[in-house]
């Protein structure tokens, strides 16, 4: 078991940076990669799990410090898994608005039986730049895409995100139930649990 006061989260993503801190709790201070470099690595790994590698491990060599990475996503079954690894960059750097625009013209003609999806979350935390033995945890988030937004909590694809248990979108979840529920949630429940937090 590792015993952490501070991680450097490889992400220059605020939302992402707050939801973990939530997650988390106040045992870790998480620090965002942004205050050590603004360099991305280049996500050249064919899976969740290989993109968070290369992620943590570029931000514990900036930042000299234990560091956390997240690769996570939107798996839609009618598409063969996509947008997938590719989900932020899915419309060409459009952002979140040109993503969805582009998954909804995607599935326009997919019934709702067809239109199954989860949201997947790879966690990888290195201990060290060089660390040959990562802590991996991944979480599954399943639902299924709506034919238009609905919501305005959350980013990314949360407006599209239709959540069975809740019977809403994950954008109309309040943050501390998506923080719950979400794949990310999952994730970091068994790294809390990994790190004897929970």
């Amino acid at each position: 078991m590792m015993t952490l006061s501070q991680l450097v989260l490889a992400s220059h993503n605020a939302g992402k940076l707050k939801e973990l801190q939530a997650l988390l709790g106040d045992a870790v201070q998480v620090r965002s990669v942004g205050e050590f470099s603004d360099v991305e690595p280049e996500e050249t790994g064919l899976s969740f799990v290989e993109n968070a590698i290369l992620k943590a491990r570029h931000a514990a060599r900036v930042s000299g410090l234990p560091a956390l990475a997240d690769d996570s996503g939107l798996a839609v079954d009618a598409l063969g898994g996509a947008p997938g690894i590719y989900s932020a960059r899915y419309a060409g750097g459009g952002g979140d608005a040109a993503n969805n625009a582009k998954l909804l013209e995607a599935l326009r003609d997919v019934p709702d039986a067809g239109r199954g999806a989860r949201f997947v979350c790879a966690l990888a935390l290195v201990r060290h730049a060089e660390d040959p033995l990562p802590i991996l945890c991944e979480g599954l988030w399943h639902g299924r895409i709506l034919h238009a937004p609905r919501g305005a909590q959350g980013f990314g694809y949360d407006p599209l995100f239709w959540v069975p248990e809740t019977d809403c979108s994950s954008a109309e979840l309040a943050p501390p139930e998506k923080n719950r529920l979400s794949h990310r949630a999952r994730a970091m429940a068994q790294l809390r649990q990994r790190l004897g937090l929970a």
